[in-house]
């Protein structure tokens, strides 16, 4: 494939971002532009929207979700590493608690997971062929691969892991207690909670695929590629996380090719150390959180300097050429080791954007 429909290019884009996450030089950060389009790539009519639909994550229907997906990128320019991918089958924060049991109560910007473990000893982590949520997923995710061949990528639902997918189905509260009362039932949990990811993640991979073997969670990556995280991390101590979820998220990194983290707000900067520990997780994408200065802000930047000096890549947003000038100032060489997301009103601008942070 020399290129996708929606992404002109394609190829020198992929080729770039192998030498980028296999440690070699591109002569400057990775980045993700992208820009408005006046008109549409192609005609896709909207279908109306079904009664019943609450949000974008919504199992109300089907066709409407696929539509939504055929959709998603068509006013888009992706430029420089970006590249159009849509996720017809994601279906919550926290697929993954979902496909184990987990019922979806539909909210108008997110699905929240009703917890479905009572007790401990009524716990079961069992992979169900057969569950709605699962079934939904592969449905749409195949009837978009037949729809959009040549045109656009599939992206990973969120399924997300261990302690997050554990409180997910458990209750935030009761897995708290559970950490002091049944440690080793925690531990247990997680064991079967990795199994039952591996199994999905498996068959969703092998089902989007691309030609190449690479796959997308907000990037691409030459491989099998996933996002962690650990939002949870925010209510326990730093012995706790490297108790329970370092070892999940050690083995978790050694069975693909790549991975991200998403480091979610001030309360998880405390286990900075734990994950630049973690040998295989390759790169940390920092989220604020509300109310904190933005990824760009100088207020991070020494939490930027150990994560690379560490050897780990770094995920950030910008929103202007100021900014990128400025990270460029301040890391040097190093902001190489960056992937950098920004938007930018038009080709020209964005081709500035690259201009700015090249050496």
């Amino acid at each position: 494939m020399t290129s996708l429909l929606y992404r002109p290019g394609w190829e020198e884009a992929r080729k770039r971002l192998t030498v980028w996450w296999n440690g070699g030089d591109i002569g400057r950060p990775a980045m993700q532009i992208t820009c408005p389009r006046s008109e549409p790539f192609e005609e896709i009519p909207a279908m109306p929207e079904p009664e019943g639909w609450i949000s974008h994550y919504s199992t109300q229907s089907l066709p409407y979700r696929v539509n939504l997906a055929l959709r998603a990128c068509l006013y888009t320019d992706y430029l420089a590493e970006a590249v159009p991918a849509v996720t017809p089958g994601d279906l919550a924060p926290n697929c993954l608690a979902l496909y184990l049991g987990c019922h979806g109560v539909e909210m108008p910007e997110t699905t929240w997971c009703e917890p479905c473990i009572e007790n401990a000893e009524s716990a079961r982590f069992a992979y169900d062929p057969e569950n709605f949520y699962w079934r939904f997923s592969i449905e749409a995710y195949s009837e978009v691969a037949m729809l959009t061949d040549g045109k656009v990528l599939q992206q990973f639902p969120d399924l997300i892991e261990g302690l997050d997918t554990l409180a997910a189905m458990r209750g935030n509260h009761e897995l708290l207690e559970d950490l002091l009362d049944r440690p080793e039932w925690v531990a247990a949990s997680l064991r079967q909670i990795t199994d039952r990811y591996f199994h999905h993640y498996d068959i969703l991979y092998n089902l989007i695929r691309d030609e190449v073997g690479g796959s997308v969670f907000w990037a691409w990556s030459p491989g099998r590629m996933a996002k962690f995280q650990c939002d949870f991390s925010a209510m326990i101590s730093p012995a706790m996380f490297s108790d329970f979820m370092v070892p999940v998220l050690t083995e978790m990194s050694e069975r693909i090719a790549h991975s991200m983290y998403h480091w979610d707000g001030p309360g998880a900067l405390c286990h900075q150390d734990a994950l630049l520990s973690i040998p295989r997780l390759d790169m940390i994408q920092w989220t604020p959180g509300a109310g904190s200065e933005p990824a760009w802000h100088n207020r991070w930047w020494p939490y930027y300097h150990k994560t690379l000096d560490a050897g780990k890549k770094l995920y950030i947003w910008a929103e202007n050429k100021d900014q990128l000038l400025a990270l460029k100032a301040e890391f040097g060489e190093q902001i190489k080791g960056m992937l950098i997301a920004i938007g930018a009103s038009d080709q020209r601008q964005a081709e500035d954007y690259i201009r700015a942070v090249e050496f």
